[in-house]
């Protein structure tokens, strides 16, 4: 599986860690920048084509999405039809869970201010592995979203 990967500055090192961790376990990391640490740069222009590419491959892909708190970013890649993107900033991680199984998320987003690399990886390595349920509810809401 291919996972698109992209950050603005706050989440520039985190990201460049889970592309390490990600390759390590077997997957394919695919950096979407930015390339060089900016403290200027603007997450929107990152993280839009995280969504791009997800919605080119809908089934073979996923994204993760870094910032300060990762909620800019998740504004911002949800407005995309039919991506679903979920925050997780630390606590507990069955909101990660829940986002795969119940709402299908392809898009994690990770506030990297309130993450360590541990936490990171361990958040990401059970929403990789957890299945979207498909119970004919949660089939019928992601249909009523995405005919929005």
């Amino acid at each position: 599986m291919k996972i698109y990967l992209a950050s603005d500055h706050a989440g520039f090192e985190l990201k460049n860690h889970l592309i390490g961790f990600l390759n390590a376990q077997g997957y394919t990391a695919i950096d979407k920048g930015p390339f060089s640490h900016d403290p200027n740069d603007d997450y929107p222009d990152y993280v839009s084509l995280v969504a791009e590419e997800i919605l080119k491959e809908p089934n073979d892909t996923r994204g993760i999405i870094l910032g300060g708190s990762g909620q800019g970013e998740a504004m911002t890649v949800n407005r995309f039809k039919r991506i679903r993107a979920a925050v997780y900033y630390g606590g507990s991680e069955k909101i990660v869970k829940i986002s795969r199984e119940d709402n299908n998320s392809n898009i994690l987003s990770l506030g990297a201010r309130f993450l360590k690399s541990e936490e990171a990886e361990s958040a990401v390595k059970l929403w990789l592995e957890t299945a979207y349920s498909e119970d004919e509810r949660h089939v019928r809401r992601l249909k009523k979203i995405d005919e929005n």
